[in-house]
């Protein structure tokens, strides 16, 4: 299956270096591009992706403001897109926003090519991008200078099941569905079985929002191992 992308950036040499990157592969196909966030929008709902690379800061509509309007639309609109966040900064509040309003993860504009094209996949596939070091350590970054925002237990944690609950820890420690699987001597399939079940229960778009989700209600707090 042919992964539709598009780009979304006011930079156009970055659009065009990307849309080469992305273009040269087999299984992925830049459908359109755009140089801000409101016009992202506009071709994104006219050209159905399934991959959005937005960019954080941009003239018109920053990517935070159009992720929101792609991953909340209006009624009557039913594509929602992954989005996968570009930005040139490792620590910035519009990622820790982004993701919270639902964007799949982020990544640096200066990371390898290859290490673009591998997020654009995992993306696709559904998962979200949170394995890389610099992520971990923004979402621990996020959890230490947000105290006040952090509820102790929240009463949702009741709703999941011992394993569940320790699949969620997990997944906020970075692990991946692989890692998942051997420390807890499940198959695979069992385990995205029960992320599946967690994102229901806690009624999240997508293991980013585990993630903070697992932060904020205190069942992992920043440094544990």
């Amino acid at each position: 299956m042919t992964i539709r992308v598009i780009i979304v950036d006011d930079q156009s040499m970055v659009r065009a270096g990307f849309a080469a990157l992305l273009n040269a592969q087999s299984d992925i196909d830049v459908v359109g591009e755009a140089p801000d966030g409101r016009e992202g929008v506009q071709v994104s709902r006219s050209t159905h992706p399934d991959v959005v690379l937005m960019d954080v800061r941009m003239p018109e509509m920053d990517g935070l403001a159009a992720t929101q309007e792609l991953l909340d639309p209006p009624p009557g609109v039913v594509h929602r897109p992954k989005v996968l966040m570009l930005t040139t900064f490792d620590v910035d509040d519009y990622v820790y926003a982004a993701l919270r309003a639902g964007a799949s993860g982020f990544l640096l504009k200066d990371a390898p090519p290859a290490d673009l094209i591998a997020a654009v996949r995992v993306i696709a596939a559904g998962e979200a991008l949170l394995a890389p070091t610099v992520t971990k350590r923004l979402i621990a970054d996020f959890a230490k200078t947000r105290p006040a925002q952090r509820k102790k237990h929240s009463p949702l944690l009741k709703s999941l099941t011992p394993r569940e609950s320790e699949v969620l820890e997990l997944i906020a420690r970075g692990l991946s569905n692989q890692e998942i699987a051997e420390k807890l001597v499940l198959a695979e399939q069992t385990v995205k079985t029960h992320i599946g079940r967690v994102l229901a229960k806690l009624g999240l778009r997508d293991r980013a929002q585990a993630v903070i989700f697992a932060y904020e209600s205190g069942l992992v707090s920043p440094g544990e191992q």
